[in-house]
């Protein structure tokens, strides 16, 4: 790991239409070798979005490996590049990024997972504090290196899933905007089976409830690729009027409709690697078994 952080940190220094190139080279590679990761994204692909051919799909699953393998060797410019290199590459949308909107009231930052995710984080990084839900990293010098990378430029409270939701909440009173992951399927607890691209996903209604227990405004943030390898863009969307309202099932769905629609106009972006559908109700068979 340590070799591997050494050679993002020497990349880092490359022109970014560089590294980006580099990035689709080890993308395309890795579509080829990683069976598995592959079978698990174009059945993504093919339940979300059966409208396309199956060369379509393809098509669409290869440039997402090349996305998210170019969103891995460009983190190393946001953890060691100077701010104003930054600034430069970061195009924020509608802009400037809303600071004084996002810190008078308690916000969630609603950031789905798209490959660029850390982009996003960075451009609030570096105009204020703000807190998120952080996996710990099995090695530990990557865990030291994504931790301080995340909170170089402004202090960042970063909490585990077993820190449960009190301290998310207590930074949400004291204004501290709070960086939110809706999207993963993580089992049936706390979710609700709500349609994802018409199909029924185990989803997280945390961001519902936690928008109803604290008052939080819900202000998405999307990054994605800008075009030509000239950097990236980070659009922050308008708050969320009336949102999450009396149901919170209703309001999760709300959510996804949101997302779907983001998706389709960045396909290639959206986090198609994880299996999002991996949670079936009732029993059934899993949609991610492998045909004989």
């Amino acid at each position: 790991m340590k070799l591997l952080l050494g050679i993002m940190w020497l990349l880092h220094w490359l022109p970014l239409p560089v590294l980006g190139r580099f990035g689709d080279a080890v993308g395309s590679l890795l579509f080829l070798v990683m069976r598995s990761r592959r079978h698990i994204t174009l059945t993504n692909l093919r339940l979300c979005m059966p409208e396309l051919s199956e060369a379509e799909r393809t098509a669409i699953g290869r440039r997402h490996f090349q996305a998210y393998s170019r969103s891995v060797w460009e983190r190393g410019i946001l953890w060691w590049a100077s701010e104003e290199r930054l600034q430069r590459l970061i195009k924020v949308e509608p802009g400037p990024v809303p600071v004084e909107a996002m810190t008078s009231q308690p916000t969630i930052l609603l950031c789905p997972h798209f490959v660029c995710l850390d982009v996003a984080g960075a451009s609030i990084a570096m105009v204020t504090s703000a807190s998120s839900m952080y996996v710990q990293q099995k090695n530990a010098t990557f865990d030291k290196v994504l931790r301080a990378g995340r909170a170089r430029f402004k202090p960042v409270k970063l909490f585990t899933r077993q820190d449960g939701i009190k301290p998310i909440l207590r930074a949400l009173r004291d204004k501290l905007p709070y960086f939110m992951l809706p999207d993963m399927d993580f089992g049936e607890k706390d979710a609700e089976f709500v349609p994802f691209f018409g199909i029924e996903a185990a989803t997280l209604t945390a961001t519902a409830r936690i928008a109803a227990t604290t008052g939080a405004q819900v202000m998405p943030v999307i990054a994605t690729f800008l075009p030509d390898y000239q950097g990236w863009r980070v659009k922050f969307y308008p708050v969320w009027d009336n949102y999450p309202g009396p149901d919170m099932v209703a309001a999760t769905r709300r959510m996804n409709e949101f997302i779907e629609e983001r998706v389709r106009e960045a396909p290639a972006e959206y986090f198609w690697t994880h299996k999002r559908f991996k949670t079936r109700p009732n029993g059934e068979a899993s949609l991610y078994q492998r045909s004989k």
